[in-house]
């Protein structure tokens, strides 16, 4: 389904975990890194999309994300014609996106990158929010600048206290100040750095 201008309609979905670090996958037998997307199909609306491509590539469902934002508008980028079949070059140009910005509300291991019969990654991780964009396809770096930068002013305060809640655990008051200061040193509206995650693979890693 193309519109008019030869774009395909297409969503695209950047998933946060509580560290505003986000899922960053690897395609299938490639050395090529990028964020869920996919195709609108007839009837769908781009919520729809989003929700069975979610699916399909991480194994999620509506339940284990809350909807934090979406882009205004379409971002576009063409494709070049050599990774265009012959039988679409001349009509087909490139995809248009809306993108989302989701929070994980589940647990890692209810991810699943062989929901389908069809996988697109073969291994994922979480990485910091500014992915690097030198391993994603050339053709698509300036829309992730451009989805990453819209959605940037959406990211969740990050909550440091979770690591003591989860083990029961009580902070101690030298933590206290520390934190008082890295919330001092950070510019306003921007949360403290946190560290990178640690990468999981396709098979052995959690599904």
């Amino acid at each position: 389904m193309l519109d008019r201008e030869g774009y395909r309609p297409n969503v695209g979905i950047i998933l946060l975990n509580a560290r505003n670090q986000v899922f960053w996958g690897k395609r299938l037998r490639t050395h090529s890194w990028q964020f869920p997307q996919g195709g609108i199909k007839y009837g769908e609306s781009p919520e729809q999309a989003m929700f069975r491509e979610l699916h399909e590539e991480v194994g999620l469902l509506p339940e284990h994300v809350q909807i934090l934002a979406r882009t205004r508008d379409w971002l576009r980028y063409e494709v070049p014609d050599h990774f265009i079949r012959k039988d679409a070059r001349g009509h087909y140009k490139g995809q248009k996106q809306i993108w989302f910005l989701l929070r994980l509300m589940g647990r890692d291991t209810d991810m699943n990158l062989r929901a389908t019969d069809h996988p697109e990654f073969d291994a994922w991780r979480w990485n910091e929010y500014w992915v690097p964009l030198d391993v994603v396809i050339e053709f698509k770096r300036g829309v992730y600048q451009m989805a990453l930068t819209e959605l940037a002013r959406f990211l969740p305060k990050v909550n440091h206290h979770n690591r003591y809640l989860r083990s029961g655990m009580r902070p101690h008051a030298r933590d206290d100040r520390r934190r008082s200061e890295m919330v001092d040193e950070t510019l306003p509206g921007e949360s403290p750095v946190e560290p990178p995650g640690e990468g999981h693979n396709g098979t052995n890693g959690p599904h």
